[in-house]
C-alpha cells in the first residue's frame, strides 16, 4: 500500500474517516460538525455528498501548494497628442481584456471562486521580474495594430502596445472537508444522491473526472477539473435514455449506471478527446431482483443486486465496455468500491463491516474471499462506570465492565440479574435502530424495553480482564453461556466510580471508497483480518448445507493476457499486433465459459474479436510468415473456411498459449487428459496428430451432430497415419514407417513421456527448358515456373531459402537428387515433358521441351509423448479390428503392410499389452500397399498393381487365415485403399473415386459388384457401426483451399449403408481419419407399448421402474 493512499469510510451516522498503511487505525475528520452520505476518492483528492446536499472536496495536503494564475491585459493605443493613452478607438478592444482582445477583464472584476482560495499578494506587471518592481520596458509588448503579432521590440509604426498583469490565487483548505461552490450565473443543480470520480488515468496530467446523480435521476458531468484548479468549474448534464438511481467512474474510460428499474447502462465512446463519450448500451441485470450497486474499476465492474447478492461482469475492457456475461460471486454486501489496481472494497449487509477481497491479482480477477478490515479508530475516550446504559430500542449495550472485585463469589448462580438482550444484525432494522438512537434517553439497565421474555438473558459478563470491545456480531448468548465454565463466571460491581480509558467501537459503516487506496493482496497491511477470511454473516449460501435451487453458485474468474499477433483476413491482408485475454470460469457448476478476447484498433477506432472456449472445434498449429502460428477454429469459421490465426515470434510462448488454450478447450468440455477408446483419430498432412470424443448423438439418425461442431484437440506426435479400435488399442506409423503404438493413460509396459521421433523428406524441383543452341539450361521463358519451386511450380524454392516445416525440425542430412519419382527417371534423376504442366515420365524423347528432377533432404523432429516404439520391421499400412466395446477378445487383431509390401500380422495383441508380442508372415504372390480388417474378421487387401484380395477363413483361433481370393476392381480404375466396417466394405481408386462392395453377405463375403457412391475423396475409413467417414479433396466453393477436408456420410442405416449425403466439416489440410474406435450407438427411440405404463420412481435423478 503506498504511504499517501487513503481509504474513505462513512459510518451510518453520517461521519467521515480515513484508513492509511502508516497509521493503521481509523481517523476520523477533524470537521466534527460534518455529515457525509456518500464518498468517492482518488490519489489527489476524495469527494462526497453531505446530508445538506451540498458537495465536499478534501484535497490532500502536499509540499507543493495549489496556485492558480490570473492574468489579463492591459491595452494602449498612441495618438500624436498624448503618445500611448489608454483612449482607444471606438473599434479597438477593450482596454482590459484578455490574449485575444475579445473577453473585457478589468482587475477588479477578478473574483475568488469560493471562500477555500486566498490572494497571494497584488497585481503586477509581467516583465519577467517575478513581481519585482517594473523594469525600463515596463512590460510593453508593440505592435502595429491590435490584431498583428507583437513584440518587445519598438518600431517607428508600432500605433499599439500592451502588457500583461498577473496575480495568483492559493487553494488554503488542504487536508479539510471544504464546500465546493455553486455554479455562478447558472441556477444550482437538483441535490445529489450519489457520484463518482475517475478517468484520471486517461490523460497524462492526471485529470479527474466527477459524476454526479440527482434525486430526479438526471447524471451530471463536473467540468474543469484540474491539478491547479480541484473544484472544477461547472456542472453540465449529460444525456440518459431513463432515469439513474447511482453512478461509478473507472479510473480510465468505463463508465457505468444504475437505473431505478435495476438495469444498468454503459457508457461507450469515452476516450481523452471525448471526456464524456457518445452513447449508452444497456445491460441486463445479473438477476430477477435487479441491481442496486455497480463499482467500476480498471477493467473490471462489479454489481450488488437488491437482494445483497455479489456479481463480477465477464469480459470488460476499453474495446468492450459492456462486457459478455455476469458470474456470481460469494458475500452479501451492500454496496463495492473498486480500487485503481482493481481491488474490491465492500459493506457487509448483516455486520456492516469493511471487507477486502483477498487474492485479487493480475490473473486471478475476482479473488478468492471477504477479509474484514479490523482496523480500530484513532481516538479514546473516558467512560464513568457507575452505570451501565442500554439503548433501548438497538438494544446495544453502551457501557463496560471493571475488574473483578476482591470479594468477587466464583461459581454463584447468575439467574437473577437479567443481561442486556443483543440482537441479531440486519441491514435494516439494525442501522435504522442505530441512527434514531443518538438521542434516545437512557433507560433501566434490568428491563430492557421492547424485549420480549424468550429473549431476555440474565446473568453478567465474565473475564478476568476488561475486555477491548469488539464490533457486535452473530453471537447466541444462550448457547455461549451453556458453554462456559461455572467456575469461570465472575461478578463485578456496578457501583464503582472511577474512569478508565477504553478504545471505542468500530462503528457500523454505511459507504465505502477505496478508489485513492492503492493495495494489493500481497501487501503487508496488519489490519486485515485474514485468520477468518470467509465470514459466515456475509457468506449464508455458502455456510449453508442445502442450497436453494436457483440459488447463486459461486465462481471465479482467472485471466490470461498477453501480446500477439493476428493475421486481419480482410484488407489490407497483414499480421496486426493485437492484445490477447484468455478469460476462464472456475469454481461449483459443471459447465464453464471461458472466452478467448482479441483487441485491436481500426481507424482509431477500439473493437474487438471473441471466441467462447466451448465452441472452438480446432487448434491446428501452422507455420506461416516464419511464426509460430496456431489456427483457432469455430463452427462458423470452419464454414467460412478463415480461423483465426493466432502468431507469435517465440517458440516458448506459442507453446505456452497452446497448451493453456487446449487445456482450457478440455475442461470446458469436461475430457480427460488422455483419449477414450471411442475417439476418433486424425493425421494432418503437417502429421499432427488430432483426436475427437464422440458422442452418441454423433452417428444418431435422428439429429446428426454436424462434422464443423467436433472439437478436435492434439496429442502429442507426428505421423503419416494412424488406426484405433474401440478397445483402446491405437497404432501409428511415422513417415520414417516406424510402427508406434499409443500408450496413454499408463497403458502397456511403457509409462507416458517417451520420446518419440520421426524422420521425413523435404523435396524441392529443379526444372529446365530445352534450347535450340544450349540444350538443357536453367533459362526458361517469362511465363515458366520457377527454375527452383515446389511441385506445383508456383512457388520459387531454392536450396538456400528452404526451410524445415517447422523449427522444431533438423536437418539431418544434405541435398541429394530423388530416383524414386512416380513416373521414374533417367540416370541422373531428370523426369521429361512436353510442358511443365503436362505428365512427366523418365525418358526423353524429340518432342520433351522442358525436363525436372526432385531432390530431397531428411529432417527430424522428436518430441514427448505416450507412445511406444514397436521395432523392428517398417510399416507402410496397418489396421486394427473394429468391434464393439464390449466385445471379449482375447486377442485383437492386428494386420499390417511393411515397406516391401509383405503382409504381417502380430500376435499377443491385447488391451493391456498394446503393442503385441510378434509379427507373422501372411504369405503373398506380390507386394501389397492397402490392408484392412472389419467385423467377423474380413480381412481386405490391395496390392500395388491395384489388385483387389480377400482372406478367407480367418478367425480369432486362426488369425492369419488360409487363402487369398482375388476380387475383380472397377472397371478401369485403380484401387490404392480400402476400409471395412461391420458389414460394409468401401475403396478409394486413384482418380479419388469412392465405391462401395456391393451384395455382401455371410455366405458370400466376397461380395458381387462394385459401386460408385461419390468423386473428390483421397481417404475414406468405416467404423464398427458401418459409418462412414472421409477425407475430401476439395470442398466446393472453396477452390483456393488446400487438400484434405472431413466429411461424414448421412443417412447410414442398416438397410441403406451406402447412406444418402456428405456433411462437410473442417477442412484444408487433413491428411487420414480413423472412426474404427467409435462403437457409440445413438439410444434408440423405445416403441410404445400397448400396456399401460407404471408409475416411475426416481433414483439417483433418473426415473426408472419399479
Amino acid at each position: 500500500m503506498m504511504s499517501g493512499s487513503l481509504l474513505w469510510a462513512v459510518d451510518v451516522y453520517g461521519r467521515v474517516f480515513s484508513l492509511s498503511a502508516p497509521r493503521g487505525r481509523w481517523s476520523r475528520a477533524a470537521d466534527l460538525v460534518l455529515e457525509l452520505k456518500r464518498v468517492t476518492g482518488s490519489h489527489q483528492c476524495c469527494w462526497g455528498i453531505g446530508c445538506d446536499h451540498h458537495v465536499y472536496l478534501n484535497v490532500y495536503p502536499s509540499q507543493v501548494p495549489i496556485r492558480h494564475q490570473e492574468e489579463t491585459y492591459e491595452n494602449q493605443r498612441w495618438n500624436p497628442v498624448e503618445g500611448y493613452t489608454d483612449t482607444l478607438l471606438p473599434t479597438d478592444r477593450w482596454q482590459w481584456t484578455d490574449d485575444s482582445g475579445s473577453i473585457p477583464q478589468p482587475l477588479h472584476s477578478f473574483e475568488l471562486p469560493s471562500a477555500n482560495w486566498e490572494w497571494e499578494g497584488d497585481w503586477y506587471v509581467d516583465d519577467e521580474s517575478c513581481g519585482r518592481e517594473s523594469t525600463e520596458t515596463g512590460g510593453w509588448e508593440y505592435a502595429v495594430d491590435f490584431p498583428a503579432s507583437f513584440s518587445k521590440d519598438k518600431k517607428w509604426n508600432s500605433c499599439v502596445r500592451r502588457r500583461r498583469w498577473l496575480r495568483y490565487r492559493r487553494y488554503k483548505a488542504l487536508g479539510s472537508w471544504a464546500k465546493v461552490p455553486l455554479d455562478r450565473g447558472r441556477p444550482p443543480p437538483e441535490p445529489f444522491i450519489d457520484l463518482s470520480c475517475g478517468g484520471w488515468d486517461m490523460s497524462p496530467e492526471k485529470h479527474i473526472h466527477l459524476w454526479a446523480v440527482s434525486q430526479q435521476g438526471k447524471l451530471w458531468s463536473r467540468t474543469g477539473i484540474r491539478q491547479q484548479n480541484p473544484e472544477g468549474t461547472r456542472w453540465e448534464p449529460v444525456q440518459v435514455p431513463r432515469e439513474v438511481a447511482q453512478v461509478s467512474a473507472g479510473p480510465k474510460d468505463l463508465l457505468w449506471a444504475v437505473l431505478w428499474d435495476g438495469q444498468l447502462l454503459a457508457r461507450t465512446g469515452i476516450s481523452k478527446d471525448c471526456s464524456k463519450g457518445s452513447s449508452w448500451d444497456l445491460v441486463e441485470s445479473p438477476s430477477q431482483k435487479g441491481a442496486v450497486h455497480v463499482a467500476v474499476g480498471v477493467g473490471v465492474v462489479w454489481a450488488v443486486t437488491k437482494d445483497n447478492k455479489v456479481w463480477f461482469r465477464r469480459g470488460v475492457n476499453s474495446h468492450n465496455p459492456t462486457g459478455s456475461g455476469w458470474i456470481s460471486i460469494g458475500g452479501e454486501m451492500v454496496m463495492l468500491s473498486v480500487g485503481p489496481n482493481d481491488q474490491v472494497w465492500g459493506v457487509g449487509s448483516d455486520d456492516r463491516t469493511v471487507y477486502f477481497r483477498h487474492g485479487l491479482t493480475d490473473t486471478e480477477v475476482t479473488g478468492r474471499s471477504w477479509v474484514a478490515v479490523s482496523a480500530q479508530l484513532d481516538n479514546s475516550k473516558s467512560i464513568n462506570h457507575s452505570s451501565v446504559r442500554v439503548h433501548g430500542d438497538a438494544g446495544v449495550f453502551g457501557g463496560d465492565v471493571t475488574a473483578p472485585s476482591q470479594g468477587s463469589v466464583l461459581g454463584c448462580d447468575d439467574t437473577d440479574i437479567p443481561k442486556p438482550r443483543v440482537p441479531k444484525i440486519t441491514s435494516d432494522s439494525f442501522i435504522s435502530a442505530l441512527v434514531s438512537d443518538r438521542s434516545a434517553p437512557l433507560h433501566d439497565p434490568t428491563v430492557p424495553p421492547n424485549v420480549p421474555e424468550g429473549d431476555q438473558v440474565t446473568g453478567q459478563e465474565s473475564g478476568s480482564s476488561v475486555p477491548t470491545l469488539t464490533p457486535w456480531s452473530n453471537v447466541d448468548l444462550e448457547e455461549m453461556k451453556a458453554s462456559v465454565p461455572r467456575s469461570s463466571v465472575a461478578t463485578y460491581p456496578i457501583e464503582l466510580q472511577h474512569n478508565t480509558v477504553e478504545q471505542e467501537d468500530t462503528p457500523p459503516w454505511a459507504w465505502v471508497t477505496g478508489g485513492g487506496c492503492d493495495i494489493h493482496s500481497r501487501s503487508h497491511v496488519d489490519w486485515f483480518n485474514t485468520s477468518d477470511p470467509l465470514s459466515p454473516a456475509i457468506t449464508p449460501a455458502l455456510g449453508a448445507p442445502h442450497t436453494e435451487p436457483g440459488a447463486a453458485v459461486e465462481k471465479s474468474v482467472r485471466v490470461t493476457t498477453g501480446r500477439m499477433c493476428w493475421w486481419r483476413d480482410w484488407p489490407p491482408h497483414e499480421w496486426e499486433d493485437v492484445s490477447v485475454t484468455l478469460e476462464q470460469v472456475t469454481g461449483a457448476g459443471a459447465q464453464t465459459g471461458d472466452i478467448l478476447y482479441l483487441y485491436y484498433t481500426q481507424h482509431l477506432e477500439k473493437k474487438y474479436l471473441y471466441a467462447v472456449i466451448k465452441e472452438v472445434t480446432a487448434l491446428v498449429p501452422v507455420l506461416r510468415d516464419s511464426l509460430y502460428t496456431v489456427a483457432v477454429y469455430t463452427a462458423e469459421r470452419t464454414r467460412q473456411r478463415s480461423p483465426i490465426l493466432l502468431a507469435t515470434p517465440s517458440q516458448q510462448d506459442f507453446s505456452t498459449w497452446l497448451s493453456l488454450l487446449n487445456k482450457s478447450c478440455c475442461e470446458s468440455r469436461g475430457l480427460g487428459d488422455h483419449p477414450s477408446k471411442q475417439a476418433l483419430w486424425a493425421v494432418t498432412c503437417k502429421g499432427d496428430v488430432m483426436v475427437h470424443e464422440p458422442s452418441p448423438s454423433l452417428e444418431a439418425p435422428a439429429q446428426y451432430l454436424p462434422c464443423d461442431h467436433m472439437f478436435w484437440r492434439q496429442v502429442p506426435a507426428h505421423l503419416l497415419c494412424v488406426e484405433s479400435s474401440s478397445l483402446g488399442v491405437v497404432w501409428g506409423i511415422g513417415h520414417d514407417h516406424t510402427a508406434w503404438v499409443y500408450t496413454g493413460a499408463g497403458r502397456g509396459p511403457s509409462a507416458p513421456g517417451n520420446e518419440v521421433s520421426d524422420v521425413r523428406s523435404v523435396c524441392i524441383y529443379e526444372n529446365q527448358r530445352w534450347n535450340p543452341m544450349t540444350g538443357y539450361t536453367d533459362k526458361g521463358l517469362p511465363t515458366d515456373r520457377y527454375m527452383w519451386s515446389d511441385s506445383s511450380g508456383l512457388r520459387e524454392c531454392t536450396k538456400d531459402n528452404t526451410s524445415t516445416p517447422s523449427p522444431q525440425w533438423t536437418w539431418v542430412s544434405d541435398w541429394a537428387v530423388d530416383y524414386s519419382v512416380p513416373g521414374g527417371t533417367d540416370k541422373e534423376g531428370w523426369q521429361y515433358a512436353a510442358d511443365f504442366h503436362v505428365t512427366f515420365h523418365g525418358y526423353k524423347t524429340i518432342k520433351d521441351f522442358v525436363r525436372r528432377r526432385r531432390w530431397a533432404r531428411k529432417c527430424e523432429i522428436s518430441l514427448t509423448g505416450p507412445w511406444q516404439k514397436v521395432p523392428p520391421i517398417p510399416l507402410t499400412d496397418v489396421t486394427v479390428l473394429p468391434c464393439v466395446a464390449q466385445s471379449g477378445l482375447e486377442q485383437i487383431p492386428v494386420w499390417a503392410i511393411s515397406e516391401k509390401g509383405d503382409v504381417l500380422c502380430r500376435l499377443g495383441v491385447t488391451a493391456e499389452n498394446p503393442a503385441g508380442d510378434s509379427w507373422l508372415h501372411v504369405g503373398t504372390d506380390q507386394p501389397f500397399k492397402s490392408i484392412c480388417i472389419g467385423g467377423g474378421h474380413q480381412v481386405w487387401a490391395i496390392a500395388r498393381d491395384g489388385a483387389v484380395f480377400y482372406r478367407g477363413s480367418v478367425s480369432a483361433l486362426n488369425p492369419a487365415g488360409e487363402c487369398w481370393y482375388h476380387i475383380p476392381s472397377p472397371p478401369r480404375q485403380i484401387l490404392k485403399q480400402v476400409s471395412v466396417g461391420r458389414t460394409s466394405v468401401y475403396a478409394v481408386d486413384e482418380n479419388s473415386n469412392l465405391w462401395y462392395r456391393q451384395g455382401l453377405t455371410p455366405s458370400y463375403p466376397q461380395g458381387s459388384a462394385w459401386e460408385l457412391i461419390s468423386s473428390n475423396v483421397c481417404k475414406v475409413s468405416v467404423g464398427p457401426l458401418d459409418q462412414v467417414w472421409i477425407i475430401a479433396d476439395k470442398v466446393a466453393g472453396y477452390p483456393l483451399e488446400s487438400s484434405g477436408t472431413v466429411c461424414h456420410r448421412l443417412g447410414v442405416k442398416p438397410m441403406q449403408p451406402k447412406g444418402l449425403s456428405w456433411d462437410f466439416g473442417i477442412g484444408g489440410g487433413w491428411d487420414h481419419l480413423s472412426v474404427r474406435g467409435n462403437s457409440l450407438e445413438a439410444q434408440r427411440v423405445a416403441l410404445r407399448s400397448p400396456m399401460p405404463s407404471r408409475t416411475p420412481s426416481q433414483v439417483n435423478g433418473n426415473a426408472v421402474s419399479c
